[in-house]
C-alpha cells in the first residue's frame, strides 16, 4: 500500500541518516561510505574491473572521481527484458505464463458460498475466505510427520499476510458507508467521514485484515497447479484472533500488565493480527506475520476522556489517536468502534475506541499496546495457537528476515519500521541455533524468540556502523527524560522511544529486508522521500539526490527511492558493528545522470523499490516497487538482479537543483555502484492499473515463483450513490495476461499468480 502521506512521528534530536553523512564530507575516510551498487561483479566471484563513469550538463565535470569500476556482465539473467506497460494486465517475458493461485475472497472451507465479486458476502463469512491486500507469503512444505520444512514433499502451504482495508469500497454493494440511514459515502480511498459505520461492512474489513493459510495442490513433478478450497490446512487468523502474549521469561509479569484490557483482565492473550504487510519465515519452519501500519486503526471519540502522562507520550510517538475525534472528518481510520445495529458481541467493535474508562481492566486504553509486533504461526498445525513475540520489540514491522543460520551460534533476526526517520532493528537470540528444532513449530518458538537481545543500527559516517542494544540497564533509556522508562517490558513494548534514548539513526522508511544467501549481507528497501524531507541544501552522501520529476507525476524530493545494504563485522549475527553500502538508485532512464546514477535503461527503470527477496534456488535478487511517482509511464513491476558484495563500488559527484518559487542547488560527492548493464539487472513483470507488486515465494527447485499483486485498480472512482464503478482495473477478472481470467468478472481483486516457465525451467534462468 502507497503511503506517501503517512505522519512522521518521530521528532526526535537524534541525528537522520544525512546529518550523519554530512560530516562525512571533511573525512579522509569517506571514500569507503558508499562502494554500491547494483553493478556487480558477479554472483559469487566478485573482480574489480575497469571502466568509465558518466557525466551529463547537470553533474559536475567528470574527474577521476566519477570513473566507476565496469563490471563484468553476467548470463545469470537469462530472459529478455519486458517494456514498461500502463495495460490493465500482467506482463510478462515471451516463454513465460502466469495463472492465479486465489485471490479476495475465494472460499477456503464449505462454510462460505462462492465469491459473487458483487458486494453481498456477509461480513462474519470474511473469516472462512481469503483476505483482502495480498502481501508477504511464505510457502512451506508439510512432510508424512505432518511438520513444516523447506524440503520438497508432495504437501505444501502458502502463508500470506493481508495488509489493509483501503479499498474495501469494492466489499460492499454501494461501496463503503457510513451515517446509517442516509448512505454517506466514503471516498476512493475509504476515508471515513466520522459517522457511525454499518455493522456488517466494519465485520468485512475486520475480517479480511491478517493471514490466511491455504494448501496448495502440486502435480505429480511438484509444480504448484492450484489451491485446495476444502484442505484441513487451511484457516484464517484474523484480528478477532485469540493469539497468546510472550516474551522474556524475567519480564512477562511486566508485559502482561501492559496488555490489561476489558478482553482478558490478566494480560496473558490478546486479539489477533493487523495490517500484516512483510513478512518473515524461521528456520525451524514457522511463519512469521508483520504488523505494521496499525496505530490508524484506533480513535479516540469526541468527548471521551483523553489519556496523560507515558500514556499519551507513547501514543504520540506511534501515532495512536492523536487528538480526540469531533463531530466531522474527514479520518484516516476506519470507524470501526461506531456500529450500534449489530450486538457488540465480545467487544468487538468498542475494542476500537481507546478513550480511557474507569480502569485499564474495564475499557481498551492499552489496546494499541497488543499490536506492532512479529506474529509466529505454525503452517502445519491448526490448532497451534499464534504468539506475539514481544521480546523482538513494538513498532511499524515491515519484514522480519533471518541471517544465514550457523549451527551452534545464534539467530539474527533484522527488521524495519516502515515510516518515514525510523529505524533498523537487529534481535539476536539467547539460544544457539540447532538444526533438530526444524519442524518444531512453536516449541521451537518459545525457545528462540522469547529470549534475545533488541538491537537499533546507528549509522557512522565512514562507512561502518554499530549496533546499541536496548536495555533497561543502558542510563540513556533509563534517564531519558521524554518517557520514564520503567522496567524492560516498557523498553520492549515502547522500543521506538528507546530506540530514540540511544541515538539510533533516522532512515528514510526502511522497508523490506533480505538476505543474499551467496554471502549473508543484508539489504533493506529506502522507497522514497519528499521535498519536506529531501532537498538540495540536505543531500548527503547516502542521500545524494534532490530533484524534479520533469514530467507525468512532477515529484520532487527523492521520489524514486534506493536500497542501501550491510554486512556484519566477521559475518557474526552477533556482531555489534557492520559495514554498508547503496545497491541500487531507483530512477526514469531519461533523468539526468545526477538522478540516474545507476544508469538504468528503458529495460530496467524504477521507481520505489519496496519489497526485496532472494530465491536460494538461483540467487536472484528480486525487486517488487510500490510506486507513485512513475506511474506516468509504467505501472509497478518485478525486477531480477544479480547481486554482488558491500563495497564493489566507486566515487561519484552529484549536482543537485529543483526549480520553482525558491530555486535551489547543491552538489554532493557520493559512492555507487559501477556500470550496470542490462545483463544485471532486467524488468521481469509488470503489473495491472493502480497495483502494487509485493510479496513473493518459490517452489524449492524454483521453477515456480509466487507473486502477490496488490489492490488492482486501488484509484478507482466511486460516483455519489450509484453503485457502478468508474474502474481503473478489472483484473483478474478481465483475465489480462494470464493463462485463464480468475472470475466472477468485474470489481478488480488481490491475487497471487503462480509463474512458470514453458519449457519447465527455474524463473529468471
Amino acid at each position: 500500500m502507497s503511503h506517501s502521506f503517512d505522519p512522521i512521528d518521530n521528532t526526535s534530536n537524534n541525528e537522520h541518516f544525512q546529518e550523519v553523512l554530512d560530516k562525512a564530507l571533511s573525512s579522509p575516510s569517506r571514500r569507503s561510505i558508499l562502494r554500491g551498487g547494483l553493478g556487480l561483479a558477479s554472483m559469487f566471484a566478485l573482480p574489480m574491473l575497469p571502466g568509465c563513469g558518466g557525466s551529463s550538463s547537470t553533474v559536475a565535470a567528470t574527474t577521476a572521481s566519477n570513473v566507476l569500476p565496469a563490471l563484468a556482465s553476467s548470463t545469470t539473467l537469462a530472459f529478455t527484458a519486458i517494456d514498461k506497460s500502463i495495460l490493465d494486465q500482467v506482463v510478462l517475458p515471451t516463454g513465460y505464463t502466469a495463472r492465479v493461485l486465489h485471490a479476495t475472497g475465494d472460499t477456503l472451507n464449505a462454510a462460505a458460498a462462492a465469491y459473487t465479486n458483487t458486494g453481498s458476502e456477509t461480513g462474519d463469512s470474511w473469516a472462512n475466505r481469503v483476505g483482502d491486500h495480498h502481501d508477504g507469503m511464505q510457502l512451506f512444505y508439510i512432510d508424512t510427520n505432518n511438520k513444516a520444512t523447506y524440503t520438497a514433499t508432495a504437501k505444501a502451504v502458502i502463508a500470506m499476510n493481508h495488509e489493509s482495508s483501503a479499498d474495501a469500497h469494492f466489499l460492499s454493494t454501494t461501496g463503503q458507508s457510513s451515517g446509517g440511514a442516509t448512505g454517506k459515502k466514503f471516498d476512493q480511498f475509504g476515508t471515513w467521514d466520522g459517522l457511525e459505520r454499518p455493522a456488517d461492512q466494519v465485520l468485512k474489513e475486520i475480517n479480511l485484515h491478517g493471514i490466511s493459510l491455504v494448501e496448495v495442490t502440486l502435480d505429480g513433478t511438484g509444480k504448484p497447479t492450484g489451491y485446495n478450497p476444502t484442505s484441513t490446512l487451511n484457516r484464517r487468523i484474523t484480528p478477532q484472533t485469540v493469539v497468546n502474549v510472550t516474551g522474556p521469561a524475567a519480564h512477562l509479569a511486566n508485559l502482561k500488565s501492559l496488555m490489561v484490557t476489558k478482553f482478558d483482565t490478566t494480560g496473558a492473550t490478546v486479539r489477533g493480527t493487523l495490517n500484516n504487510c512483510g513478512h518473515g519465515a524461521t528456520p525451524w519452519g514457522t511463519y512469521i506475520g508483520c504488523e505494521e501500519n496499525w496505530a490508524a486503526y484506533f480513535n479516540q471519540p469526541a468527548g471521551s476522556t483523553a489519556p496523560t502522562g507515558k500514556l499519551l507520550t507513547s501514543r504520540a510517538r506511534y501515532g495512536v489517536a492523536r487528538a480526540p475525534m469531533a463531530a466531522t472528518g474527514p479520518y484516516g481510520s476506519q470507524g470501526w468502534f461506531t456500529p450500534t445495529d449489530a450486538p457488540d458481541t465480545d467487544s468487538r467493535f468498542s475494542r476500537w475506541n481507546v478513550g480511557v474508562g474507569v480502569s485499564e481492566a474495564t475499557d481498551f486504553r492499552n489496546e494499541p499496546h497488543t499490536f506492532g509486533y512479529n506474529v509466529e504461526v505454525d503452517p502445519a498445525d491448526v490448532n497451534a495457537v499464534p504468539a506475539k513475540r514481544m521480546a523482538m520489540g513494538r513498532f511499524a514491522h515491515e519484514a522480519c528476515v533471518v541471517g544465514t543460520p550457523s549451527v551452534g551460534k545464534p539467530l539474527a533476526f533484522y527488521m524495519g519500521c516502515d515510516s518515514r526517520n525510523e529505524y533498523i532493528y537487529k534481535f539476536v537470540t539467547t539460544e544457539n541455533w540447532d538444526a533438530a528444532d526444524v519442524g518444531r513449530g512453536m516449541l521451537a518458538g518459545n525457545k528462540y524468540l522469547n529470549e534475545g537481545k533488541l538491537y537499533v543500527a546507528k549509522f557512522a559516517a565512514d562507512g561502518t556502523g554499530s549496533w546499541i542494544e536496548l536495555n533497561i540497564s543502558n542510563p540513556l533509556i533509563s534517564g531519558y527524560a521524554t518517557f520514564a522508562f520503567a522496567n524492560q517490558a516498557e523498553v520492549l513494548v515502547f522500543a521506538r522511544l528507546a530506540a530514540d534514548a540511544v541515538g539510533a539513526t533516522k532512515m528514510d522508511r526502511p522497508e523490506w529486508g533480505a538476505v543474499n544467501p551467496a554471502n549473508g549481507e543484508i539489504y533493506f528497501a529506502l522507497t522514497n522521500n519528499n521535498s519536506t524531507n529531501r532537498t538540495p541544501a540536505t543531500v548527503d552522501a547516502a542521500n545524494p539526490r534532490s530533484y524534479n520529476d520533469p514530467d507525468g507525476k512532477k515529484s520532487s524530493g527523492n521520489p524514486n527511492g534506493h536500497i542501501i545494504r550491510f554486512k556484519e563485522t566477521g559475518d557474526l549475527s552477533t556482531a555489534m558493528t557492520f559495514k554498508w553500502d547503496i545497491f541500487l538508485f531507483g530512477a526514469e532512464e531519461d533523468s539526468a545522470a545526477s538522478v540516474n546514477i545507476s544508469k538504468l535503461t528503458s529495460k530496467n527503470s524504477l521507481s520505489s523499490p519496496d519489497g526485496l527477496w532472494f530465491s536460494k534456488s538461483t540467487g536472484i535478487c528480486w525487486i517488487q516497487t510500490d510506486d507513485g511517482a512513475f506511474t506516468d509511464e509504467t505501472n509497478c513491476m518485478l525486477l531480477a538482479a544479480v547481486p554482488g558484495s558491500v563495497g564493489d563500488g566507486g566515487e561519484f559527484t552529484v549536482a543537485n537543483e529543483l526549480t520553482g518559487a525558491t530555486p535551489a542547488t547543491g552538489s554532493q560527492k557520493t559512492f555507487v555502484g559501477g556500470i550496470l548493464g542490462e545483463s544485471r539487472l532486467r524488468r521481469f513483470l509488470v503489473a495491472p492499473k493502480g497495483a502494487e507488486v509485493t510479496g513473493l515465494t518459490e517452489t524449492a527447485d524454483g521453477k515456480a515463483l509466487f507473486v502477490n499483486i496488490q489492490h488492482p485498480g486501488e484509484n478507482t472512482a466511486k460516483i455519489g450513490s450509484n453503485p457502478t464503478f468508474n474502474f481503473e482495473s478489472q483484473w483478474p477478472g478481465n483475465g489480462g495476461g494470464l493463462a485463464a481470467a480468475h472470475g466472477p468478472a468485474g470489481r478488480p481483486r488481490s491475487a497471487t499468480l503462480i509463474i512458470t516457465k514453458n519449457d519447465g525451467g527455474q524463473i529468471g534462468k
